[in-house]
């Protein structure tokens, strides 16, 4: 794992890759530290992360698209398969090299806050935990675009479908608003998440009895308990989508709160899509 990891580090700067994202990262938040921490005198840097969030929709899928697509695309990928680094520590190594250059990142961005300091009194609590959450906030959307990586051989396609799945993410609370809250409506809204988990799961295995199988059980088990004990579907989908809202999580951080129930969330995503990415990558090797 630490030669994937070291590897993938340098390629990072052996390419424009890692600079383009350290200088527009420093440009964007020194130029928000000067027009507003400067300018009007606030000690509160964290302000500028509220600002700044949306950053990582467009520049994650930056460093994230060519980390697994580019191995499919130079046929490099079956090498790694058959050496003797686990799929895991292949996985753990691309991971943390993104993780590690957001964290470099963030990292230099110190300096700012450091620097009010010397100036006047900085509410260090709410900046620290403000870091926290932008970190984490960044650690699970590259777990996901990793994971979109995964499915393809192009890298425009990992960017844009990253984008897109992280703007869906942002929006989650809004569309969440629109969805009906009748019992009927999450009914018919979990059927069709089921219609796409048999789906993924024939197009992960090819196998269209096993696929069909899942999707019929847990269609039956959905419809039962529609049947027998239908107000658990009351603005059930309102529930599902508000639970998919990453970006709010962050509100809580930049609100000054260090929420370890936000911190056990953010983790669990990153975990369960390394080991999605995992899951695609072993189904590759076999197949």
């Amino acid at each position: 794992m630490k030669s994937i990891l070291s590897r993938e580090f340098k390629a990072y700067f052996t390419s424009p890759i890692g600079y383009v994202f350290l200088t527009f990262y420093l440009f964007i938040f020194g130029f928000y530290f000067a027009g507003i921490n400067l300018s009007q005198q606030l000690g509160d840097y964290s302000i500028i992360f509220s600002y700044l969030v949306n950053l990582l929709l467009f520049t994650i899928p930056l460093v994230t698209m060519r980390l697994l697509s580019e191995e499919r695309k130079n046929k490099t990928d079956q090498l790694l398969l058959t050496s003797p680094v686990s799929v895991w520590g292949i996985i753990l190594g691309k991971y943390l090299a993104a993780v590690l250059l957001l964290v470099l990142t963030l990292g230099l961005t110190l300096i700012q806050p450091l620097i009010l300091e010397v100036l006047g009194d900085v509410p260090w609590p709410a900046v620290i935990s403000t870091y926290i959450g932008y970190f984490l906030l960044g650690a699970t959307l590259i777990s996901i675009s990793l994971f979109i990586s995964a499915h393809t051989e192009n890298q425009i396609i990992a960017a844009i479908g990253s984008i897109g799945i992280f703007l869906f993410l942002l929006l989650v609370d809004a569309i969440a608003t629109l969805i009906p809250a009748q019992r009927l409506s999450s009914f018919i809204f979990i059927l069709v998440i089921i219609a796409i988990v048999t789906l993924y799961i024939y197009l992960s295995i090819k196998d269209i009895y096993i696929s069909l199988i899942v999707g019929f059980i847990c269609a039956i088990i959905t419809t039962l308990m529609y049947k027998f004990n239908g107000t658990l579907f009351d603005g059930l989908c309102t529930k599902i989508l508000q639970w998919f809202s990453l970006f709010s999580r962050y509100n809580n951080f930049s609100s000054g709160l260090l929420d370890i129930g936000s911190i056990v969330y953010y983790l669990s995503f990153i975990f369960v899509f390394l080991f999605l990415t995992n899951q695609t990558i072993e189904k590759r090797r076999w197949s």
